[in-house]
C-alpha cells in the first residue's frame, strides 16, 4: 500500500486547448501557463518519445524528458512541473508519413495546466500489501538503508511515463517494511547522466566529511559513458546535494554500474562492488571519496548469459555451524533460468581485497526460481544485525507490457536471507522478514485477491488457485525428486507476451514440510517455510481466483490486515 501524496487532479485544471507553434515537421513551441503547478502531458503509449525541453523566463533550459506525447489518443496524464518555465520546446521524433501532421496531435487538443494531480488508484492489479509506485514506470530497487526507524526505498523512476525511460531515484519509507509513504524524488538527471542503479551507506564516521550519520548515496550516472557519481544527505535521506567533484569512478568499460557500498570492519575499510561487463569489480576507500582497485571476480564463474547486474555482498550465518561466510549477489539479465532475468549469487570469503568462490566455476545457484525476482539487494545497517532483500517483481522480457496503464511493477515482499548447507554445497536461505506475520488477520475459509496461505504438506502434494472464468495456477511438490513447481500458463491474461505461460521449478533442498504463499492481486509468492526455496511469478487473472484445491496437504487461509 502506497499512501497517496498528491491532491484530487485537475479540480483547478484549464481546460483550455494549448495552441502550439508549428516549426517544422518534428518542432513546436507551447507557451505555458504560469498561473499553474504542471503541465498535464497526454501519454499515448504506442507513440514514439518527444524531447520535451522546459525553457525558462531566464531562457536557460531546466529540464529534458522524453515523454511519449499522444498522438492519436490518450492513454493516461503525467504532471510535468512547471517552476520557473515559460516555453515548452517539443522535438519529435519518428516519421512524419506515419505519425500523421503535428499540428493535428491528440496531445494538443487535451493539455491541461493544473495545481494538482490525481495519484488514486484506477488499477484492478495494484497490489495491497506490495510497494508500488503511485504512478509512472518503476524497476530496480536502489540504495535502501535504515535508520532512526525508517526503512528507506529508493527505486529507478520513470516519473513520466509507464514504460522504461528519465531514469531518476524515486523514495519511499516505511515504519514497518510494509506501509509506504511516497516521498519526492530524491536524485534526478543532469549534464552527467542520467540515474541509473546503486546505494547508500549511513557514514557513522564520518568519513566523508559531509557530517555523522550522514547518508551518503552511490549511483551510476548514464550518458555516453557509464560513471559512478556520489552525493550526500544530512536531512536522513530526504534530500541530496550531489559532490562537486562528479564522476568519482570511471573506466572503460561499457557496462560499468550499480556501485553497493558496504563496510569491512577488519581492513578498516569502505568496499564498492561494481557490475563490470561479465564480472564484478572490487574498490577500497578510507573517505568513500577515493577509491583503490583491488581486485575483479567471475569471468569463469556462474551463469554468463547475459549482462552481470546489480551486485550485493553480505556476510551471513552458516545455520547450526557457528561459521559466516559471504555471499557475492549477482543480478543477470538474460540468463534467468526460465528466460530473462534472475539473481544468482555465490558463496565464499573475502578478506577485504579479493573475493574467493567456495564452489567449482560451473556451479550456479539462483536465489529465487521464478520468473519476476531480480535486481534483488539489501538494506544497509539494518536493525539486529538482519540482512533484508526486496526484489523488483518483473521480468524485462515483458515488463513493458504487463497490463497495467497508471504504474508498472512493484516490488516483492521483504525477505530475511542467511545460509544453509546441503551436501558439499552452501546455499541461501530465504524467509519471508519477520514484518510480514503482521499482516496475518483472521483464519477465512475462502481465498481472497490479497491473503496467506500455509500449507501443511504431506508427501507430493498439489495445489490449485482457480476462479469462476477457468483461469487456475498449479503448484506441485515431487517429494521424490524434491522439487517444487508453479504452472502459470493458464493463469489469466498471457497475451501480452509469448514468455509469459511458463511452469517454473525449483529444488527444495530436502523434504517441504510447510509451504508459505502470499497472493497480492497480480502476483504470487511461494516460500518452504524453512527457507531453502523461493519462488515469485506474476498473474493477471480477469477475476480473482476464489477457488482452491489440496492433495497431499492441509490448507489454511489467513486474511490480510491492512
Amino acid at each position: 500500500m502506497t499512501t497517496i501524496v498528491a491532491a484530487v487532479l485537475m479540480a483547478t485544471s484549464a481546460q483550455a486547448q494549448v495552441q502550439p507553434r508549428v516549426l517544422g515537421d518534428n518542432h513546436v513551441m507551447v507557451s505555458i501557463d504560469t498561473n499553474y503547478k504542471y503541465v498535464l502531458l497526454p501519454v499515448e503509449e504506442r507513440a514514439e518519445n518527444a524531447s520535451v525541453r522546459v525553457i525558462g523566463k531566464d531562457n536557460q533550459s531546466y529540464r529534458r524528458p522524453n515523454v511519449r506525447l499522444s498522438v492519436d489518443h490518450i492513454d493516461y496524464y503525467v504532471p510535468l512541473e512547471i517552476k520557473d518555465g515559460q516555453t515548452l520546446d517539443i522535438i519529435f521524433h519518428g516519421d512524419r508519413r506515419t505519425k500523421g501532421v503535428l499540428k493535428e496531435f491528440a496531445c494538443w487538443k487535451e493539455m491541461k495546466f493544473s495545481n494538482t494531480f490525481d495519484t488514486s488508484n484506477v488499477e484492478r492489479f495494484r497490489p495491497e500489501y506490495h510497494h508500488s509506485p503511485v504512478y509512472g514506470w518503476m524497476n530496480d530497487p536502489n540504495g535502501m538503508f535504515y535508520k532512526d526507524g525508517e526503512w528507506h526505498l529508493y527505486f529507478q523512476y520513470n516519473p513520466f511515463g509507464s514504460l522504461w525511460e528519465n531514469m531518476t531515484w524515486g523514495h519511499s519509507v516505511s515504519k514497518d517494511l510494509i506501509h509506504w509513504e511516497a516521498l519526492p524524488n530524491a536524485i534526478e538527471a543532469d549534464a552527467i547522466g542520467t540515474i541509473f542503479s546503486g546505494s547508500c551507506v549511513v557514514d557513522t564516521r564520518n568519513s566523508a566529511g559531509f557530517g555523522k550519520n550522514a547518508i551518503i548515496a552511490y549511483y551510476t550516472s548514464a550518458a555516453e559513458a557509464q560513471t559512478q557519481s556520489m552525493a550526500y544527505s544530512t536531512d536522513g535521506g530526504r534530500t541530496f546535494t550531489k559532490y562537486e567533484k562528479n564522476p568519482v569512478i570511471t573506466s572503460d568499460i561499457p557496462d560499468f554500474r550499480d556501485p553497493k557500498i558496504f563496510w569491512h570492519e577488519p581492513t578498516q575499510k569502505w568496499i564498492v562492488v561494481l557490475a563490470a561487463g561479465q564480472e564484478m569489480q572490487f574498490y577500497s576507500s578510507p573517505n568513500l571519496k577515493e577509491w583503490t582497485f583491488e581486485s575483479s571476480f567471475g569471468r569463469e564463474y556462474g551463469n554468463h548469459g547475459g549482462v552481470w547486474e546489480c551486485p550485493d555482498m553480505m556476510q551471513l550465518p552458516v545455520r547450526g555451524t557457528g561459521q559466516q561466510k559471504w555471499m557475492l549477489v549477482c543480478n543477470i539479465n538474460p540468463g534467468g533460468p526460465f528466460g530473462g532475468n534472475a539473481t544468482q549469487y555465490f558463496v565464499g570469503q573475502f578478506d577485504g581485497h579479493k573475493f574467493t568462490c567456495e564452489s567449482k566455476p560451473e556451479v550456479t545457484k539462483w536465489m529465487d526460481y521464478g520468473k519476476d525476482h531480480y535486481a534483488t539487494v539489501s538494506f544497509s545497517n539494518a536493525p539486529e544485525n538482519r540482512h533484508v532483500v526486496i526484489a523488483w517483481m518483473s521480468n524485462w522480457q515483458y515488463a513493458n507490457q504487463v497490463p497495467t496503464h497508471q504504474f508498472r511493477s512493484s516490488n516483492s515482499i521483504p525477505r530475511d536471507l542467511d545460509l544453509f548447507a546441503d551436501g558439499e554445497e552452501t546455499y541461501c536461505g530465504v524467509i519471508p522478514s519477520k514484518e510480514m506475520l503482521a499482516l496475518r488477520g483472521n483464519k477465512v475459509k475462502k481465498l481472497t485477491d490479497a491473503c496467506e496461505l500455509v500449507i501443511d504438506v504431506r508427501g507430493s502434494m498439489e495445489l490449485t488457485l482457480g476462479n469462476a472464468n477457468g483461469e487456475e495456477v498449479t503448484m506441485r511438490y515431487d517429494a521424490q525428486q524434491q522439487t517444487f513447481s508453479m504452472d502459470r500458463t493458464k493463469s489469466g491474461d498471457c497475451s501480452f507476451s509469448e514468455a509469459f505461460a511458463t511452469v517454473t521449478t525449483a529444488p527444495t533442498h530436502g523434504a517441504l514440510k510447510q509451504l508459505r504463499i502470499f497472493i497480492d492481486r497480480c502476483s504470487i509468492e511461494a516460500f518452504a517455510a524453512d527457507g531453502k526455496m523461493a519462488m515469485t511469478n506474476l498473474v493477471f487473472p480477469s477475476i480473482p481466483y476464489t477457488m482452491l484445491k489440496v492433495k497431499g496437504g492441509k490448507a489454511t487461509i489467513y486474511e490480510i490486515v491492512k
